[in-house]
C-alpha cells in the first residue's frame, strides 16, 4: 500500500447549537464554529494508524467547499496527514455530487484506500461512500468498526443489525467508518506548526471536469419541536393511569 485518500467535511462543530434561519430556509452559520466531521476524523485517525504500523504510506486528505475549508484540511495536516486538496466552490454540494469529485481525485491520485466517515452529522445522508464505490467500481465496506490491511487485501468488522460482521474486500476499495474505530488524538501545537508548511492545493469543479447537478430540493426547515414538562407520579398505578390518558397504551 502507498496511499490513502481520507474525505472530510466541514461541518457545524458537534458542541454548537443548531439555530434554525426564521424564513425556514435552511440553518444559520454565520460566526458559527465549524470543523471537521467527527465520523471523517475517526477516519483519518485509521489511515494515520496505518501508516504508522506501514512504511512510506502517503495520507492525503481531501475536502470539497468554500475557501475556509482549509481550516479543515490545517487540522487534518496538523494531525498527520501529509498533504491535502481543497475543491473549492461556493455551491451546495450534494452526495452524488461529492462522489464524482472523489472519483475525479481518485483517478487522479489513484489511491489504495479511500476513507470517509459513515455520515455526515449535518444531513445524515450515508450516501457518498456507497455511491462512490459504486461509479468507482471497486468494492466497499460499511460501518466499519476494525480495519486490518494484509497486503492487497482489507479485512473489515462491520457492525449490523445483528451484531458483527467480518467482511474480506480487494484493494482499492472504499471504507466508510462507525464511531468505535478508534478515538482520534488531540492536536498538539508544534503539530499545527508543521501543519503550516505542509502542501495544500485547491481545484476547482470545472478542473475535475465535475459539474454541481442539483437532485434536491429543501422545503423546509424546523426545529425538533419542544419537550413537554415531565409529570410526577407516586405509584405505578398512577403511571399507568397517565399514559391511559396521553393513548400512549
Amino acid at each position: 500500500m502507498q496511499k490513502i485518500m481520507v474525505c472530510i467535511k466541514r461541518v457545524v462543530d458537534y458542541n454548537v447549537r443548531i439555530r434554525v434561519k426564521p424564513d425556514g430556509s435552511g440553518v444559520m452559520l454565520d460566526g458559527v464554529k465549524m470543523s471537521v466531521n467527527p465520523f471523517d476524523e475517526i477516519a483519518l485517525e485509521e489511515a494515520l494508524r496505518i501508516k504508522e504500523r506501514g512504511t512510506n504510506i502517503e495520507v492525503l486528505a481531501v475536502s470539497i467547499g468554500v475557501a475556509d475549508t482549509q481550516q479543515q484540511l490545517r487540522t487534518a495536516l496538523a494531525m498527520g496527514a501529509d498533504r491535502a486538496i481543497l475543491v473549492q466552490t461556493d455551491a451546495a454540494v450534494e452526495p452524488l455530487t461529492a462522489a464524482q469529485i472523489f472519483l475525479a481525485l481518485a483517478k487522479k491520485e489513484s489511491p489504495d484506500l479511500i476513507f470517509l466517515g459513515k455520515q455526515a452529522i449535518d444531513d445524515d445522508a450515508n450516501q457518498t461512500g456507497q455511491m462512490l464505490a459504486a461509479i468507482w467500481q471497486r468494492p466497499q465496506a460499511t460501518y466499519a468498526s476494525k480495519v486490518e490491511i494484509s497486503g492487497e487485501k482489507a479485512s473489515v468488522t462491520r457492525e449490523v443489525d445483528a451484531g458483527l460482521e467480518t467482511i474480506e474486500i480487494d484493494l482499492p476499495a472504499v471504507v466508510t467508518v462507525d464511531l468505535r474505530l478508534n478515538e482520534p488524538r488531540y492536536v498538539k501545537l508544534p503539530d499545527i506548526m508543521k501543519a503550516k508548511k505542509k502542501p495544500l492545493d485547491v481545484t476547482s469543479l470545472d478542473a475535475l471536469g465535475v459539474s454541481a447537478g442539483v437532485l434536491l430540493r429543501t422545503v423546509k426547515t424546523e426545529p425538533p419541536a419542544q419537550r413537554q414538562k415531565g409529570v410526577m407520579v407516586k405509584d405505578v398505578a398512577e403511571l399507568v393511569d397517565v399514559l391511559k390518558k396521553k393513548g400512549l397504551i
